[in-house]
């Protein structure tokens, strides 16, 4: 588990230190910040993964960075990144410093880091870390299948392996993460199947449907066909049930195969899916981390948010002190904190007060008509 992230010359960085949670959730303005500190998470996973090679700027966990003068903040006194990750049980905290090769123009990263601390979450192998990037694949009539090992195979950076992580424990061709946790089972199904699971709490969080994964014999893909429940067995292809079925199975199936001391990295979880559903979903991840996952989540909605808090006052899924917002304005960072009631330590100007504008603003211009 992660206690404190610290990031010194990326991007918009020049020195800045995030306190980490089970459950952390970074939201704020465009351009504030948030996404860099998820690409600190996901240089120091590359670097940690392969001490010895280069960091590509491009291609690995999504990334797409540019050019190593890209990624350098402007002020920097030096032609060096770090980051620098510290456990809150007292474990040695881990540093990885990334410098810029002579050529400024490179696409990649010299790092400098020793082995990771297995406590530390992001070192984890397969599955054990996942991130879900904001352009998860929309709706599509076959899906991709990786050569890797079968017990590595997450559901990917795009959502593109989930048929296949499903079909693989529907036919029992792993040995590792068969079975969803007790802590994470819906409390309608008791079947630990990862697909029965799926389907039960997608219904919850979407909308009621019935799930198919299966190979593609042949042709290196996998399907993944719905079903609506109540409606006999007649199968619907993916692009005929709408985007925020796709978009939101991955993250479900992830989190449900999660196991302790796992990493969870996912970008805005609520696109297209309906108020109800993102709140839902917000529940569904504070769930998740309160199993003794690390979470991290960047989000523009503040029905996440509210589900999140909904976990800890009504749930009791996770403790209030599991949980941390940070807060990314035009001029600072801010890190709000919970108590066990759901309520926020404080609310900065701009933190999701859109809502209460808009109506303010509609009050007034009735009143001058």
């Amino acid at each position: 588990m992660i206690g404190s992230l610290e990031i010194e010359n990326l991007k918009c960085f020049k020195a800045a230190r995030f306190a980490m949670r089970p459950l952390t959730v970074l939201t704020g303005v465009n351009g504030g910040g948030k996404s860099t500190v998820l690409q600190s998470l996901l240089l120091a996973r590359t670097a940690a993964s392969a001490p010895h090679q280069a960091v590509l700027l491009n291609g690995p966990m999504g990334l797409a960075l540019g050019e190593a003068r890209d990624v350098l903040n402007w002020a920097a006194e030096e032609p060096r990144i770090r980051v620098r990750l510290e456990d809150p049980a007292g474990g040695e905290p881990w540093g990885c410093t990334l410098a810029l090769p002579k050529d400024e123009h490179a696409l990649h990263l010299n790092p400098e880091c020793g082995p990771v601390p297995p406590s530390l979450g992001i070192g984890r192998s397969g599955p054990g870390f996942t991130y879900l990037c904001a352009e998860r694949l929309g709706p599509r009539d076959t899906l991709s299948v990786s050569a890797e090992e079968p017990e590595l195979i997450g559901v990917g950076v795009q959502g593109e392996f989930t048929a296949q992580v499903l079909a693989l424990r529907e036919t029992r061709a792993v040995q590792s993460r068969r079975a969803v946790r007790r802590e994470l089972r819906h409390p309608d199904i008791e079947s630990p199947l990862p697909r029965l699971q799926a389907e039960a709490w997608a219904s919850d969080i979407i909308r009621p449907i019935r799930i198919t994964a299966q190979m593609a014999v042949g042709i290196m893909a996998s399907t993944v066909r719905f079903a609506e429940v109540g409606q006999g067995a007649e199968q619907v292809r993916p692009m005929n049930t709408g985007f925020g079925v796709s978009y939101a199975l991955p993250l479900i199936v992830a989190g449900l195969l999660t196991e302790p001391g796992d990493f969870l990295l996912i970008e805005n979880p609520e696109a297209h899916l309906h108020p109800a559903g993102q709140s839902r979903l917000g529940r569904f991840l504070a769930r998740v981390a309160g199993s003794g996952v690390q979470v991290v989540v960047e989000t523009h909605s503040d029905h996440v948010l509210n589900g999140a808090r909904l976990a800890v006052a009504q749930d009791r899924s996770i403790p209030a002190n599991d949980m941390i917002a940070h807060y990314f304005g035009h001029e600072q960072n801010e890190p709000i904190r919970i108590n066990g009631q759901g309520e926020l330590s404080h609310w900065p100007s701009g933190f999701f007060d859109q809502i209460e504008s808009d109506l303010g603003r509609l009050a007034r211009a009735r009143r001058s008509r």
